[in-house]
Order: structure tokens, then C-alpha cells, then sequence
């Protein structure tokens, strides 16, 4: 009997210590700190540039040679714009006397503005 005691203490001893070990450990829990301070680190995106791209416009001039119809037309035909758009491009050129009708890089203004050129329209690569 002696013996079943002192089992039965050394198993309520050994259940007390693991109880006390989870309250010591949630007493300890409930001491933290919890303010939350996050370290950041900002990460930026790059950009890899593969190829040298130079925005250049296509400007048209005005005149007082060319006619609105024969301006709108070769920007149709040349710039590949809408009847509407071409409209709108000749009366800016027209009332500022200068108008950028085209954007893009130099490879493809060129040959735009040498067909512009070759209809006696004054155009430049700016």
C-alpha cells in the first residue's frame, strides 16, 4: 500500500510540475510586450532598359502653299490616322503653325516625314 502511494504521489508530483511549468509559461506570455514594430524594407522595382528608346515627334508646318484637303490627305496617307484625326491635326497646324502629328523613334519618323516632304509639305524630327 505504502508503494501504491508513493506511485500515486510521484504521478500527482510530476502532473503538478508540468502544471506549473504551463503557468509559468503563460504567466510569462502575458508579460510580453505586443507592440508590433515591424522592420521594413522597401524593395523597388527596376526597370531593365533592353533598348535605347528616344521619343521624337514628327512635326508638320504650316503654309500658305498646301490646301487643308491635300495636308489631310497625306497625313491619311503617310501617318495612317483616321479622316477625324487628320482633320484635327491640319487646323492645329494651321492655327499654331506647327504641330508634332506623330511620336516614335527616329527608325520610323524618317521615312514618314521624307513621304511628307516628297508633297512639298515642310515636316522636321524633332
Amino acid at each position: 500500500m505504502v508503494l501504491l502511494f508513493g506511485i500515486i504521489y510521484y504521478l500527482n508530483t510530476n502532473l503538478l510540475f508540468v502544471f506549473i511549468k504551463t503557468c509559468s509559461n503563460f504567466t510569462k506570455m502575458n508579460n510580453l510586450n505586443f507592440s508590433y514594430y515591424p522592420q521594413t524594407e522597401t524593395t523597388e522595382d527596376v526597370d531593365v532598359l533592353t533598348e535605347e528608346a528616344v521619343n521624337l515627334s514628327l512635326v508638320v508646318w504650316n503654309d500658305e502653299v498646301n490646301t487643308f484637303e491635300w495636308v489631310i490627305d497625306t497625313l491619311i496617307d503617310v501617318c495612317g490616322h483616321q479622316r477625324e484625326q487628320a482633320e484635327q491635326c491640319a487646323m492645329l497646324i494651321h492655327t499654331k503653325g506647327k504641330y508634332a502629328v506623330k511620336n516614335g523613334s527616329y527608325e520610323i519618323l524618317k521615312p514618314q516625314k521624307e513621304a511628307i516632304t516628297e508633297r512639298l509639305i515642310n515636316a522636321t524630327i524633332e
